[in-house]
């Protein structure tokens, strides 16, 4: 086999010398040793007389010294210390040299810092351009300017270091799964479009004029067949796609850890996940999560406290400022005196609205007194602003005195005495606390309450702006309703999937009640974040069928849809569940990033774009026309 042609020098370190070392791995005492390290120059600084450089790779960085007068390796240190002359930063270099110790000269930022390499010999693989930014850890170029050079902002070592913790999260997870007999299968990426949560991107089929593909937004279905085939526990690592909006943890396309098992329960899934992650917190950030969690398991949460307490099923619980639901009590004192709660005590008195199933509700928030005082009069006026973005009409406050008295509000001039004391009580609200007040169509006070909730606690110094702060609250949220009622559709709709096992208490309420209908879903949480979601699945035809019936969905158009796993489940389907995890969310929440993109090697911007390929792009009329496909896109200039 003919052998490539290098230059005589480059030859002899690609083919000869080899790299012995990496830049992140000389200490103390291997000073004396000769050795040779391929990297980039990451800085450069001619002092004279001598050349020092601070060489890079994925590893870390050592720093070089090239001087001429290098004793015992003839002629070569003179002929490098010339080269170094006319380096640059991030030109491609290979060295032989020795480790010497850099005595009272010692860099403790380093953990190279002990030692340099006197440099004997040196051949330049490559050349750089000058860079559009400086690769440096603490970068303050835009975000846009370093997307649009990713395979230089990749060099940087926060994003490598975030790349590692992904590695190691999959490496884990393999041995993790391998261990507990699980088999790593895959499922088709190009899929039949089913109807379900997400939009899905599709591919028009070129063999097939006019019909399309979907790109899997998850491997659900395919996974349900792994359990009727009889592969009862497997596991993925897998890519999905969503055509939807984004936002600081969501990408167009992502990668989870999917997970489905047969004949087991709730608790068995639950066990799995919860040895795998107290597999990868040991193995990734060396913390033993025995010391928080001591019986090995999570605490668990119904939806319906979640939601009443934190206003969503993803609570941050490093922090307290529960919501207080005071629907109850706005209905029970016709509205209290205050003029806008009392339309929502009127629609409940003439049965407009349920009680167990409000359209509209009002929740109150309280924070204790000894953060109260760090508020502000501006800045509780701009916490209205915050609440308006959201699309709330304004935020009530009031202010409790040792009276139970209100003050600072305008409430305070017409509720009943009646009804601020049962909202104090209530609440537990007491002097010195201040009180704020969200009220309309429960979905937003919800969303509002939340996320208000969460902008104190980073406002009050309870949490820090990003990261974790060395707290890791786990969490599995339980039990939330099978159906949520579509307002546009005027109907029940999955809120997960249609496929999801209710309790064996609820069937009979599939079609009498079905907003009562609970299920066996589950999310785990941390900190905020939901990082895995799934549910024990429905291999009961008959109670397939019922759940179809409640989301309006006939037989004949049923079989259109998911026929192929109806026909599946009909040949002895065994019981089975399963979860994903959000890779890409444990690795962001590992590494303390701020976002997907910091943990995705090549992400899309907040538009869904890639600026260093320029993605997506315009194709050919030609293109298009082998497709039989034709666009409606209004044209650009």
């Amino acid at each position: 086999m003919r052998r490539r042609r290098y230059p005589p020098i480059v030859a002899r370190f690609i083919d000869e010398l080899k790299r012995s070392h990496n830049a992140g791995e000389l200490r103390g005492q291997d000073e004396g040793k000769e050795v040779v390290l391929f990297g980039w120059v990451a800085s450069y600084r001619d002092h004279g007389g001598c050349v020092f450089v601070d060489l890079r790779d994925r590893e870390g960085i050592t720093q070089l010294v090239f001087d001429p007068d290098l004793k015992g390796f003839g002629d070569e240190p003179k002929a490098a210390y010339a080269t170094a002359q006319s380096l640059r930063s991030e030109w491609v270099i290979g060295i032989r040299g020795k480790v010497v110790g850099r005595g009272g000269n010692k860099n403790p930022r380093l953990p190279t810092g002990e030692v340099e390499i006197h440099v004997a010999e040196m051949t330049v693989f490559n050349k750089s351009d000058t860079t559009p930014f400086e690769i440096v850890d603490e970068s303050n170029t835009a975000e846009e300017k370093r997307l649009e050079h990713r395979y230089l902002d990749l060099r940087r070592a926060p994003l490598q270091k975030t790349l590692r913790v992904r590695h190691r999260i999959h490496q884990t997870t393999r041995r993790y799964f391998d261990d507990q007999g699980f088999l790593e299968l895959e499922t088709p990426v190009m899929v039949k479009y089913t109807p379900g949560g997400a939009r899905n991107f599709l591919v028009p089929s070129r063999m097939n004029p006019g019909k399309f593909f979907a790109l899997a937004e998850s491997p659900q279905l395919f996974k349900q067949l792994y359990m009727v085939a009889g592969f009862d526990r497997y596991f993925q690592i897998v890519k999905c796609f969503r055509d939807e909006d984004l936002r600081v943890d969501r990408q167009p396309e992502f990668t989870q850890i999917d997970v489905e098992m047969s004949f087991v329960n709730q608790d068995d899934i639950f066990r799995i996940i919860e040895g795998l992650i107290f597999k990868i917190w040991g193995t990734v950030l060396d913390v033993d999560l025995k010391t928080l969690y001591p019986s090995g398991r999570f605490p668990q949460m119904p939806f319906e406290e979640s939601m009443g307490k934190y206003g969503n099923d993803k609570p941050d619980l490093r922090f307290a400022l529960p919501h207080t639901d005071v629907t109850d009590l706005v209905i029970d004192h016709d509205g209290g005196g205050i003029a806008f709660w009392k339309p929502i005590a009127e629609k409940f008195a003439s049965g407009q609205y349920r009680r167990d199933l409000p359209t509209e509700i009002v929740k109150a928030l309280v924070v204790p007194a000894e953060f109260a005082t760090k508020l502000s009069r501006a800045e509780l006026d701009k916490l209205e602003e915050f609440v308006k973005g959201m699309g709330a009409k304004g935020l009530a406050r009031a202010k409790v005195d040792a009276e139970g008295n209100w003050q600072q509000s305008p409430l305070a001039k017409t509720v009943t005495p009646e009804m601020r004391q049962a909202i104090n009580a209530k609440t537990g609200a007491k002097d010195g606390d201040l009180l704020f007040f969200q009220f309309g169509k429960e979905s937003t006070v919800q969303t509002v309450m939340a996320n208000l909730r969460t902008h104190l606690a980073k406002k009050l110094g309870l949490i820090p702006e990003n990261g974790h702060g060395g707290k890791w609250n786990f969490l599995w949220v339980v039990n939330p309703p099978l159906f949520e009622y579509d307002d546009e559709r005027k109907g029940w709709a999955a809120a997960h999937h249609a496929f999801t096992r209710p309790h064996d208490d609820c069937v009979d309420l599939l079609d009498k009640d079905p907003g009562k209908v609970l299920c066996w879903r589950y999310d785990i949480v941390l900190n905020g974040f939901e990082i895995g979601g799934g549910s024990i699945r429905l291999h009961d035809p008959a109670v397939q069928a019922k759940v179809f019936r409640a989301l309006g969905i006939e037989d004949e158009e049923a079989k259109q849809k998911f026929g192929f796993l109806l026909d599946a489940l009909r040949f002895g389907a065994p019981p089975h569940g399963g979860i994903a995890l959000g890779m890409d969310r444990l690795a962001m929440l590992l590494s303390g990033a701020d976002s997907l993109r910091d943990v995705i090697p090549f992400p899309k911007t907040q538009k869904g774009t890639d600026l260093m390929t320029d993605a997506p792009s315009k194709v050919s009329a030609e293109q298009l026309a082998e497709l039989k496909v034709r666009s409606t896109a209004e044209p650009t200039s």
